[in-house]
């Protein structure tokens, strides 16, 4: 069974305590990239049965995990941060639902990209109800999980030969938000002794990665890339459910 189709992650909704309800809000950002990653990973047919899975789990996962937080509160402004995701949910899902082509690569980029802003509304609304600085740290250390897909589907994006300046320009700046981020998380007084032995392996496997994805000469290793990208997604999952575990202490 895949990492993110694990009895814990598919949990219902009143198991959910509000960390672990920001820790999946976080999580659908990150699938809403992932999708897209693995979309272009078929194109390319890059791992194409890992990607193949990914997608199909990615699609199930969030779709239960909306469900999931729309049954966790009341709150009006989340609710309606909620309807705006099920809204654009559903034009990626049309996409991903069809035959792989990459005519359609962008427009799923298109929709998912508005998703992810959506998405992120809801854990922002979350965060803010909690009123703890531990709910930030599961919000950053999630974010980070979102950022490892983001930088992979611009990077397969670019391989399968969609070059566009801005998708380049985005690539550089999530490189430089999931750098700083690691510095905030890696400075936060709130750290387990385990968390921080897991934040310093994730800054040594992120220094391999960087070593890896140099496109000066447009050369793409799509999947040894990919491989780094998605060993760093997991450790961040775990350390995201250790940060949401500390909150409610």
């Amino acid at each position: 069974m895949s990492l993110w189709l694990t009895p814990v992650a598919v949990l219902g909704a009143m198991e959910m305590s509000m960390g672990e309800a920001i820790n999946k809000a976080g999580r659908q950002r990150m699938l809403t990239q992932r999708i897209v990653k693995a979309y272009c990973q078929m194109g390319q047919d890059v791992r194409f049965l890992v990607a193949r899975d990914q997608l199909r789990q990615s699609v199930t996962l969030f779709q239960a995990q909306l469900e999931q937080l729309k049954s966790f509160t009341e709150h009006g402004d989340v609710q309606a941060a909620l309807g705006q995701v099920d809204r654009l949910w559903r034009p990626v899902k049309a996409i991903v639902d069809a035959d792989v082509i990459k005519g359609r690569a962008e427009p799923l980029r298109a929709h998912a990209e508005a998703l992810l802003a959506a998405s992120h509304r809801v854990v922002v609304l979350l965060e803010e109800s909690f009123e703890r600085s531990e709910g930030h740290l599961v919000n950053i250390s999630g974010r980070q999980r979102m950022l490892t897909q983001r930088l992979g589907n611009l990077y397969m994006l670019l391989s399968w030969g969609f070059e566009k300046p801005e998708y380049r320009a985005d690539y550089e700046q999530a490189l430089g938000e999931f750098q700083d981020a690691m510095r905030e998380l890696l400075a936060a007084p709130q750290n387990t002794r385990e968390i921080a032995e897991g934040l310093r392996q994730v800054s040594r496997k992120w220094e391999l990665f960087r070593m890896s994805d140099q496109m000066g000469d447009k050369v793409y290793v799509p999947g040894l890339v990919i491989r780094m990208l998605d060993s760093i997604l997991e450790q961040m999952n775990d350390i995201t459910g250790m940060y949401a575990k500390l909150a409610e202490q």
